[in-house]
């Protein structure tokens, strides 16, 4: 059980640098878009190549900061129900969804992504703008990158759950004894 724990800590570990890298991406993100803003409308300039700049920081913050986003429990759910249910019952929830909506997603998008890549780089795809950038097949790359970094972090999140569920167990069991 040591081993699956040690790979626990690892998964958290990836995912928690690498969302901690995407936030400086963001940080430079937000620079990109405002030197885009200020050469646009107050210079009356622009590239084609800074804006898809944009779209691609945007992309794979988005795609990589998934895991991370996981870990720190900060994905959106729906509350209403939730919020109201004991902890045992947000475990079963929180279980349930894992298998029943985050591994099925996360492997579909990893699997069809290939053929995606796959034909993006047969025919290296590029910008169809003027000034645009090349290698679109290294940006749709990081799709089942990004979704794998999700799904391991999932599977980290179930560990800890079925962790968390058996503790609980254990415990019930001490209080029952005379």
């Amino acid at each position: 059980m040591k081993s699956l724990e040690w790979i626990v800590h690892w998964i958290d570990v990836a995912n928690e640098r690498i969302g901690r890298a995407m936030g400086w991406l963001l940080f430079a993100l937000v620079m990109l878009v405002s030197v885009d803003v200020a050469s646009r409308y107050f210079f009356n300039t622009g590239a084609v190549w800074i804006q898809e700049s944009e779209w691609w920081l945007f992309s794979i913050i988005f795609l990589m900061g998934a895991g991370y986003t996981f870990l720190h429990d900060g994905h959106v759910r729906v509350d209403i129900i939730y919020s109201r249910l004991s902890q045992k019952g947000k475990n079963y929830v929180d279980l349930s969804c894992a298998f029943i909506f985050l591994f099925p997603m996360c492997v579909l998008i990893i699997i069809t992504s290939y053929t995606f890549i796959a034909a993006s780089w047969e025919v290296g795809e590029y910008s169809p703008d003027p000034g645009g950038l090349p290698m679109y097949y290294l940006l749709k790359g990081i799709i089942p990158l990004g979704f794998t970094l999700l799904a391991l972090q999932g599977a980290a999140g179930v560990y800890k759950i079925l962790r968390r569920i058996k503790e609980e167990q254990e415990a019930q069991g001490e209080e029952e004894r005379p």
